[in-house]
């Protein structure tokens, strides 16, 4: 079949072993990102499959109208970027492994890595040691500390895994559901929103982005933290109220933040308020930007394909489709 992937920006996977589960396939890899929908639609025009890198092109109506050859949508964990009833509508397959009970560990790892550079302030300190200034201000121990998790997913359980290990206090908020859960596997859950907030040295928040949980970290949320707390985030930013996070950091309330996703990306606007903030440590989402995430996540994908071309379709997400073209 006739497989393009998409925004391989480093031109990463051609080197990885699960390359080769393409061997059968004529493969095109983009490794730039295309906006525009025209240019997008004519690289695509004799595309079968199509290869998505996470969330980094939005499969839109518009543009699904204008890949007739297009039968296959492959790619990995949720899919809010892509209209499902519009690849119904256009006879297009999405098979998407969840792959239940399976953490990232390079996202859990990420997380680790801002929380400790934003207790130790260490862009800062590396910035000053490297100007020749030698020290710059002074860290925070994270034994001791309370660590407030938002979400109690496969992800923030492993965040919590290398907290304990530190010696932290972790306290956890989530949905009615995911705060049952913690409850009844004897975790220690916050006494209220507020308190969650209020109390926790460092807030990182794990969910997934859906209709429900957007927006679901407001303004308000912000204003319980204290000044010397950091809100962390390597999940998505439309969890995010707009602006919400800037005011914050505006207010000194939270004091820091360290975030590895933005409202637009990729961006490249160096004077982006939120972006240029100075209480603000960044990432440009590599949370799982890892040789050994990718493989994992594009075996998967890659045996979405295969499975596909064989004629017996796996993870499908709109059966549908496969069972009207049957």
């Amino acid at each position: 079949m006739k497989v393009h992937i998409l925004d391989d920006w480093f031109d990463t996977l051609r080197g990885l072993p699960c390359f080769e589960r393409l061997n059968d396939h004529e493969v095109t890899v983009w490794t730039d990102h295309v906006e525009d929908l025209d240019i997008l639609a004519k690289r695509l025009q004799e595309a079968q499959v199509l290869v998505l890198f996470r969330e980094r092109t939005k499969v839109t109506r518009a543009l699904l109208e204008k890949l007739p050859n297009l039968q296959l949508i492959s790619q990995r964990s949720v899919y809010p970027h892509v209209d499902v009833p519009a690849c119904t509508d256009q006879g297009v397959l999405l098979c998407s492994n969840m792959h239940s009970g399976t953490p990232s560990y390079a996202a859990a790892e990420l997380t680790w890595a801002l929380i400790m550079a934003g207790m130790r302030d260490l862009p800062a300190q590396m910035a000053s040691v490297k100007a020749g200034h030698w020290q710059a201000g002074v860290g925070k121990t994270l034994r001791g500390r309370q660590l407030g998790l938002y979400g109690y997913g496969r992800i923030a359980r492993a965040v919590a895994g290398y907290a304990e290990a530190f010696g932290m206090n972790v306290v956890w908020w989530s949905s009615d559901e995911g705060r049952s859960r913690a409850q009844a596997d004897g975790a220690r859950v916050a006494p209220s929103r507020e308190a969650f907030f209020a109390d926790s040295d460092v807030v990182s928040i794990h969910v997934r982005l859906k209709p429900d949980t957007r927006a679901i970290i407001t303004a308000s949320d912000f204003a319980q933290m204290q000044p010397g707390a950091i809100f962390v985030n390597t999940s998505r930013a439309g969890l995010i109220a707009p602006g919400a996070l800037l005011e914050a950091l505006n207010a000194g309330r939270p004091g820091k933040a360290a975030i590895d996703v933005f409202d637009s990306e990729p961006l490249t606007d160096a004077t982006d308020p939120l972006l240029a903030h100075p209480n603000l440590i960044a990432t440009p989402h590599i949370g799982f930007v890892t040789e050994d995430e990718f493989d994992l996540q594009f075996a998967d994908i890659f045996d979405q394909v295969n499975a596909y071309a064989d004629g017996a379709p796996i993870h499908m997400i709109n059966p549908e489709v496969w069972t009207t073209a049957e």
